[in-house]
């Protein structure tokens, strides 16, 4: 069973119709016996990191996830925010995150140059930097669609599954063990989206 977490934030109808499309089923879900049973979970989100924390927090979720992905090893992607929720502390809010992955979110800041705007919004290409099986079928400049003012920087290097180009490169997914976190949206990436939430599923 395939779980979208719901925890207020994040586009949950457009990624369980993306999961349905390609032959699947999901269930949107808070409930701890749901989630518990999910052979694989999805961590989306849209907003603010310290308040995206707040409310996992509240709904007693992170003693859970932290059991179901560092202990049985349950594959999760994580999009958008949910990626950067994965990391160990984010300059959004000044705030922890569930430091399953060794890094910290940071803001675009590009100096005095105005050419660049913030967020970084529509399609842009990804560069593959490490074979993966999320890769599978990926041409080696496939477009994604992003939204977003904040990014990951990983500490270790092994972890960096794609990068993008804007103004410089930044890390736009990552990948450890089971961790998998993309800073753009499959959801609105259309075949390119779909071969990726498609590469997810197959995951052992």
């Amino acid at each position: 069973m395939i779980v979208i977490i719901d925890y207020g934030m994040g586009n949950l109808g457009s990624l369980k119709n993306i999961i349905k499309k390609i032959g699947h089923q999901a269930i949107v879900s808070n409930n701890p016996k749901e989630i518990q049973n999910a052979s694989k979970l999805i961590l989306p989100g849209v907003g603010h990191f310290a308040e995206a924390m707040s409310n996992l927090k509240k709904l007693n979720l992170i003693e859970l996830l932290n059991q179901k992905v560092l202990i049985e090893k349950t594959p999760i992607l994580g999009i958008c925010l949910g990626m950067q929720l994965m990391t160990t502390f984010s300059e959004e809010g000044n705030t922890e995150g569930l430091k399953w992955i060794k890094g910290k979110t940071v803001k675009f800041n590009f100096g005095d140059n105005n050419t660049v705007k913030i967020p970084h919004m529509g399609w842009n290409e990804i560069n593959i930097a490490k074979n993966h099986l999320l890769n599978t079928n990926f041409e080696q400049l496939s477009r994604f669609y992003f939204v977003h003012s904040y990014y990951v920087t990983c500490d270790d290097k092994k972890d960096v599954l794609h990068t993008t180009h804007y103004h410089s490169e930044f890390t736009s997914a990552f990948a450890n063990e089971n961790i998998i976190g993309v800073q753009y949206h499959p959801e609105k990436s259309h075949v390119f989206g779909i071969q990726l939430m498609e590469n997810f599923i197959e995951l052992c």
